[in-house]
């Protein structure tokens, strides 16, 4: 028997055995959930409570209560105790024991404080051991939160340096800055840097004034007592003017009272379930916002119009995804487990994620010999971004560099194609092309400029938006002698010009989001020419 039939002759042994096994795990009956089931009523002060949600707690099984109140809830485990939990809008969630199968049980819901009060003293998200409700103590988030761009947003000295007008130590003086622009004014930054501040003083918030709390940024605190956003029914964006914490609905309960939002309705210690938190509308107020008419911060409304909400994709699957922790209370704090896929992260990653970055792009490179030539084509496709690459800060860009080598590693010299533009640092001039959202000074003319407090136009736009590609040429010229020919495309990203960032110091190394090799053998390029007049003739 030859090598082939021999082959053959396994595959087919092997593949009746898969065959049969696949047959044998077919022909089980199906898992089956719990016999045991619960019924009862839902009840508030003044009666039954219609359309609250009954849920066995921690798992995705539910049901709903009926107008008179009632519900009835199987697939329960039998002879374990469970708890059973009820929740409706504008309630805390109740929960009981009860040992499946049980009737007659009662879910008795309690209306959490409702309107906002502005003498509430916000809570700490540190481990303070002399306040026992900060979120550090028990929160699996507070790690993941506290390092990340909302934990540093109130501290972050890059964001001082741009707002004060100075190097990124504070201590020499650099413009432009907002406070050397519009000195004795404290602008609107605070309403997305540090909300808390904000919250009741929008305009005057002053961000190098930040004490206490307010000086965390995007603490706990403030986003889980946000009870809604205001947007626009027209635009499904937030209103023009209404930066931050301007847009958003606070439920602060009275001082003596704890309340939170949470993104589950079974949670029976001070926490009720928002679905918002689980939305992109939840990131809109912050993430949407216009300077002098000019839209600078656009990632919500370039989501909004991308294939992604369609696809039901919010912002919280990339910037807040699973772990695979299976709690979100460490258990020896009293902790749950639940299905790990349930429990959004709070890494929150954004532009100084190595791993998120190099997830965005993707990149290929076809490199061919045309008679004298080496041609080049790049395509860049945003496969994994919900919004345009780069977005939001207009620092932010990409830069594409082509380099292509024959023998020795000698450079060849570009024919065609475009070059990166003068402001690409160390790269400018190279083969290859910048992807950014380009501002010019109204006043003076200057471009690209970060000062978007200023009045400010957008020069040009070259980012790519969510599933969009970019398509660039180039050709350069073949060595004489022939011969194996390098083309490598690198796309770094940037989080600021490079001299704004030598200016002020920042020390930020570019981050390396895709490079492509391609080697190609080039003949000579009158061998391949005589030929064809031979041909002709």
């Amino acid at each position: 028997m030859n090598k082939c039939a021999k082959r053959t002759s396994w595959f087919l042994v092997v593949g009746a055995w898969l065959g049969l096994l696949a047959w044998l795990w077919l022909a089980q009956p199906a898992a089956t959930q719990g016999a045991g089931t619960v019924s009862g009523t839902v009840v508030d002060a003044d009666g039954p409570v219609a359309g609250a949600v009954v849920r066995q707690q921690t798992t995705t099984n539910r049901t709903t209560s009926a107008a008179d109140g009632t519900f009835t809830l199987t697939g329960l485990p039998e002879g374990i105790t469970v708890t059973v939990t009820g929740w409706a809008e504008s309630y805390w969630p109740s929960g009981v024991q009860v040992v499946p199968s049980q009737s007659g049980v009662t879910l008795t819901l309690i209306h959490h404080p409702a309107g906002d009060n502005p003498d509430y003293p916000w809570l700490t998200s540190m481990p303070d051991p002399e306040n026992p409700i900060g979120c550090g103590h028990c929160m699996v988030a507070y790690p993941q939160w506290v390092g990340n761009a909302h934990g540093q947003s109130g501290v972050n000295p890059r964001f001082f340096s741009l707002y004060n007008g100075t190097d990124v130590t504070g201590t020499s003086i650099v413009a432009p800055g907002y406070k050397l622009d519009f000195p004795g004014t404290a602008g609107n930054c605070a309403t997305c840097h540090a909300p808390g501040a904000a919250a009741d003083l929008p305009f005057t918030a002053e961000m190098n004034g930040l004490t206490g709390v307010e000086a965390e940024g995007v603490f706990c605190d403030f986003c889980h007592k946000v009870a809604d956003v205001y947007l626009s029914p027209a635009t499904g964006l937030p209103y023009p003017n209404m930066p931050g914490a301007q847009s958003m609905q606070l439920n602060r309960p009275p001082t003596d009272t704890h309340m939170f939002y949470g993104p589950f309705d079974d949670v029976t210690r001070r926490v009720s379930y928002l679905e918002l938190e689980k939305k992109s509308q939840f990131c809109a107020p912050c993430h949407q916002f216009s300077f002098w008419g000019t839209p600078i911060y656009e990632s919500f409304r370039e989501w909004l119009e991308s294939p992604y909400p369609a696809q039901g994709i919010e912002c919280q699957a990339c910037h807040m995804a699973p772990t695979g922790v299976d709690y979100f209370v460490f258990p020896e704090r009293g902790g749950l487990i639940r299905d790990p896929a349930s429990i959004a992260s709070h890494l929150q990653p954004g532009a100084a994620d190595e791993t998120l970055l190099q997830n965005t792009v993707t990149m290929t490179v076809d490199a061919r010999q045309v008679g004298g030539q080496v041609q080049v084509a790049v395509v860049i496709t945003n496969t994994d971004a919900g919004h345009h690459v780069p977005t939001d800060f207009p620092g932010r860009h990409m830069i594409l560099t082509i380099t292509a080598t024959g023998g020795e590693r000698l450079p060849l010299v570009q024919c065609a194609g475009p070059v990166v533009p003068g402001w690409g640092g160390a790269q400018a001039g190279l083969p290859g092309k910048a992807f950014a959202k380009v501002l010019r000074d109204v006043e003076t003319g200057t471009a690209p400029v970060v000062s978007y407090w200023k009045q400010a136009l957008i020069a040009s736009d070259s980012r790519i938006p969510a599933m969009g590609s970019d398509v660039s040429i180039y050709a350069f010229a073949t060595p004489d002698s022939g011969g194996p020919v390098t083309v490598t495309a690198e796309l770094r990203f940037r989080r600021i010009f490079q001299d704004v960032m030598d200016a002020r110091g920042w020390n930020m190394p570019d981050i390396l989001m895709e490079r492509v090799p391609v080697t190609l053998d080039v003949r000579p390029w009158r061998a391949l020419y005589l030929p064809l007049v031979v041909r002709e003739m």
